[in-house]
C-alpha cells in the first residue's frame, strides 16, 4: 500500500447558434496589449474562451441589446456575431495564451483568453480574472493567477510563465510542504512566503472515518477566514494584489484548491463578484484536478479511498463554511476585509479601479 501524506493530498489541492471558422494569421502576443476603456459599459452579462486539445478556441457570449460584435485574435477579425454568439475558430498559430477582443458595436469590448494555462508541471494553474461583477464590470484577466503546487514545473513551464509575465509568487503552503516539494520560479520572479495553516492544529493527523475528513475540510476552511496565521498570510497575498509593481501575481498551495480557494473566493468577492460565479470558479478545481484525484483513489483500498476523498474534493459546504465564519466572527464581510485582512474602503476602491473594467 502507498503512504499518502495529508499535507500532499488533502490540500494539494446560451440559445446561440454554432460557427466554426478556419484561418491563418501572424503569430499570437504573449501577453495583452490592448486595455478597454473603463469609461466605457460593457454590455456582455457572460463571455467565456476554452482552448480544444485540437488547437481550436470557442468563444461564447451574451450582450442584451447588442446587435453586432466582432471577435479580433491577433489584430484580425475571426469571426462575428450578434446578441448571442457560439463560435469556434481553428488555424490560429501556436501560441503561450491566446487572445481574443470581443468587440460590440457600441460600448466596451472585453480581453480574454482561456483561464486555463496548460502546463507540463500543473494541472490546476489558472486565471483569477474573467468574471463579471454584479454592477457589470469585468475582473481584467492576464493580472493575478491561482495555481497548485510548482515545484514539477519543467524548464519548459517555467520559460512559458516568465513570458506570460509571473513576477511574484505566494506560496501558502506549509514549513513541511515547502521543504519536501520547494517551488520552482519562473526568473527574475519574487518568492514570497505566506503560510496560511501555520498556526492550525486542524491537519496535524488524517482521519479515520468519512465524517471526519469532512468536518477537517470544514474546520480548515474556518481557520482560513479567522486563524491568525491566515489572517496574516491572506493579507501578505492581498498587499501584493494591491502593489501595481506585482501583477503578473500568483498565489498557490499544494492542490490550488483549499488555501487558495479562499484566496480566490475573498478577493473575487471584495471586487462584487456575485457568490454564486465565486462558488463557480471555487468547484471548478474539482474539474481541473479530475484525473490527478481519481488516480489517488484507485491507488488505495476502497475504504480508504472513502475516507480519503473528502479530502480530495472542494465542495459547497467547505466554501460555505468559509463565509458563515465570516459572518460570525465579523458580521459581515466588509468587516473581515477591514479587521481581518487589512483592507480598507479606499484600499477597496483602490482595487476595484486597478483590476476591474467597464
Amino acid at each position: 500500500m502507498k503512504k499518502h501524506t495529508l499535507a500532499g493530498a488533502a490540500l494539494a489541492l446560451t440559445a446561440v447558434t454554432a460557427v466554426s471558422v478556419s484561418l491563418t494569421a501572424p503569430a499570437a502576443f504573449a501577453a495583452p496589449a490592448a486595455r478597454t476603456s473603463a469609461s466605457h459599459r460593457i454590455p456582455f452579462t457572460a463571455a467565456t474562451v476554452t482552448a480544444g486539445d485540437d488547437g481550436s478556441y470557442r468563444i461564447v457570449w451574451t450582450a442584451p441589446g447588442t446587435r453586432a460584435v466582432t471577435i479580433r485574435a491577433n489584430g484580425h477579425v475571426v469571426a462575428r456575431g450578434g446578441a448571442q454568439g457560439d463560435v469556434t475558430v481553428s488555424g490560429l498559430p501556436a501560441a503561450d495564451r491566446q487572445w481574443f477582443d470581443l468587440v460590440p458595436e457600441r460600448g466596451g469590448s472585453l480581453h480574454l483568453a482561456d483561464r486555463l494555462i496548460k502546463l507540463d508541471g500543473a494541472v490546476n494553474f489558472r486565471d483569477a480574472g474573467g468574471y463579471r461583477t454584479a454592477d457589470g464590470h469585468w475582473v481584467k484577466m492576464g493580472e493575478i493567477y491561482r495555481s497548485d503546487a510548482l515545484n514539477k514545473l519543467t524548464d519548459a513551464d517555467l520559460a512559458k510563465l516568465k513570458r506570460l509575465g509571473i513576477s511574484s509568487v505566494y506560496d501558502l503552503r506549509m514549513a513541511s510542504e515547502r521543504t519536501s516539494a520547494p517551488d520552482r520560479v519562473p526568473s527574475g520572479a519574487t518568492y514570497n512566503v505566506a503560510d496560511v495553516l501555520a498556526g492550525s492544529s486542524t491537519f496535524t493527523s488524517m482521519p479515520t472515518t468519512e465524517d471526519e475528513a469532512v468536518q477537517m475540510m470544514v474546520d480548515g476552511e474556518k481557520f482560513m477566514v479567522s486563524g491568525d496565521t491566515a489572517r496574516a498570510a491572506y493579507r501578505a497575498v492581498y498587499a501584493g494584489v494591491a502593489d501595481d509593481d506585482q501583477h503578473g501575481l500568483l498565489y498557490h498551495c499544494t492542490a490550488g484548491k483549499d488555501r487558495t480557494g479562499w484566496s480566490s473566493a475573498a478577493l473575487l468577492t471584495a471586487l462584487g463578484v456575485p457568490r454564486a460565479t465565486v462558488m463557480d470558479d471555487y468547484l471548478a478545481s474539482n474539474t481541473y484536478r479530475a484525473a490527478v484525484n481519481a488516480a489517488t483513489l484507485a491507488s488505495m483500498p476502497a475504504a480508504q479511498a472513502k475516507v480519503y476523498k473528502p479530502l480530495l474534493d472542494v465542495r459547497a459546504e467547505y466554501l460555505n463554511s468559509g463565509f458563515d465564519e465570516v459572518s460570525d466572527k465579523y458580521g459581515s464581510f466588509t468587516s473581515y476585509l477591514r479587521e481581518g485582512v487589512g483592507i480598507d474602503a479606499r484600499e477597496l476602491r483602490d482595487l476595484k479601479k486597478d483590476l476591474l473594467v467597464g
